[in-house]
């Protein structure tokens, strides 16, 4: 669809596109396989020669009609669906890189992801310096090796709430010959467009904001199109060197600007097989028709929690970029203009006991492993998603053991407030 229609209509309109007589809404192509007519046919698509659909773990046609659709929002060229945010994260970083390879990370991303890099994919033999987001330029410099491939953050990150300066982070790694890869998960693209500050490949866990509705795990993965591969053949021998596997094809060549995500799915998605189920892409798509009239709403609701929550006398601190009061007040004004999230974090003065207590007096909001949903929720980082971290750890992430992550959900801001305060009180 042409992308030069608004956002609003994009996430309505974009995606698929049916033809004369055929089903309006986009349908569930609940098909493992595609019927082909000869072997010759068939033996094309497997060479690469040809576009087409053969088996669903590679790709599905109602996959990747959602695919364009959060492609075109971001303002990229390709996109890939996932079956999760973690496999989009993995895949955006395995793809291009391989054993004895670098990764620069930004310390306060999700602690999942960090474990991913820091831990697991180290296994792999992919070790990784973590920096941290409010760096200077000469010290992220400082961070590169010979070996270094991508450098990896979050637009606003999960839950520490830090907004990264995207134009500084691809600055440095643009000038290291290497992309710069950001989660956009809690941002969407619907408050921030990281392609147009620098950034190269987004991922995203649509589980959160783009589904919604707390109905389906899934992950997507954009690329830009900016950054020339082909420049640096040595860096990056996966996109620009023969792949045997497919008689030699060489991604930069053959397939130009998609090559990036074309390597992802024919090599990592046959391989690995992380794929989103269409069923779950389908559901995907239905969260993505309202993305534009709900996150509006969350940031609305969540700046006047924020509020509240700031002038309360049982509450130690807020974190919140919207908030005149934060340290990211400004760069979220630059890159977010129109909001940030619905997430909010902050601390008693009662310390972690007392998070824990509050917690349990909520009634409104559900005490949940989930945040960015229509429903408001509450977790707990230092005791559930970032339990596997050290002390250490957790501080370089910026979450403190009293860290409550409160996500904000799309209904009545003053049920929402009515809920926090009775829950105060007893702090």
């Amino acid at each position: 669809m042409d992308n030069t229609y608004t956002k609003e209509t994009l996430c309505v309109q974009a995606g698929w596109k049916p033809g004369n007589g055929e089903a309006r809404v986009l349908p569930i192509y609940q098909s493992t396989t595609f019927k082909y007519e000869t072997s010759e046919q068939m033996g094309r698509l497997f060479d690469l020669e040809e576009e087409g659909y053969f088996y669903t773990r590679l790709q599905n046609p109602t996959n990747d009609c959602v695919a364009e659709k959060i492609c075109v929002l971001e303002g990229g060229v390709a996109a890939m669906l996932t079956s999760s945010g973690q496999a989009a994260n993995h895949y955006a970083i395995f793809n291009i890189c391989e054993a004895g390879d670098h990764v620069i990370l930004s310390s306060t991303v999700y602690g999942g992801t960090f474990n991913l890099i820091a831990v697991t994919m180290k296994k792999m033999g992919i070790s990784c310096t973590i920096v941290d987001p409010d760096s200077d330029a000469e010290t992220l410099h400082a961070a590169f090796l010979p070996n270094t491939k991508c450098v990896v953050a979050e637009t606003i990150a999960n839950p520490a709430l830090v907004v990264l300066d995207i134009e500084k982070f691809a600055a440095v790694a643009h000038a290291h010959q290497v992309p710069l890869i950001v989660d956009n998960t809690f941002a969407t693209p619907i408050n921030c467009n990281p392609f147009r500050w620098g950034a190269d490949i987004v991922t995203h866990s649509t589980t959160k904001y783009m589904d919604g509705h707390a109905m389906c795990v899934g992950g997507a993965i954009v690329d830009s199109g900016n950054f020339d591969w082909s420049l640096y053949p040595d860096k990056f021998p996966g996109l620009c060197r023969p792949d045997d596997s497919y008689h030699g094809v060489v991604y930069t060549e053959r397939f130009g600007k998609k090559a990036y995500i074309t390597k992802a799915t024919v090599q990592l998605m046959r391989d690995l097989g992380s794929i989103q189920s269409p069923q779950n892409a389908f559901l995907l798509n239905v969260g993505l028709e309202t993305l534009h009239l709900r996150v509006p709403r969350h940031c609305e609701n969540a700046l006047r929690t924020a509020r509240f929550l700031e002038n309360h006398e049982r509450v130690a601190w807020v974190n919140y970029p919207g908030l005149e009061s934060s340290k990211y007040y400004e760069l979220a004004k630059k890159y977010m203009p129109k909001g940030t999230c619905g997430v909010i974090s902050f601390g008693l003065k009662g310390g972690r006991d007392a998070a824990a207590g509050m917690m349990d007096r909520l009634k409104l909001a559900a005490i949940v492993t989930h945040v960015a949903d229509v429903r408001t929720c509450v977790l707990h980082p230092a005791s559930h998603t970032h339990r596997q971290m050290n002390e250490q750890q957790l501080k370089e992430a910026g979450v403190n053991p009293e860290l409550i992550r409160f996500s904000v959900g799309i209904e009545s801001a003053e049920d929402i407030i009515a809920d926090l305060e009775q829950a105060l009180k007893g702090c």
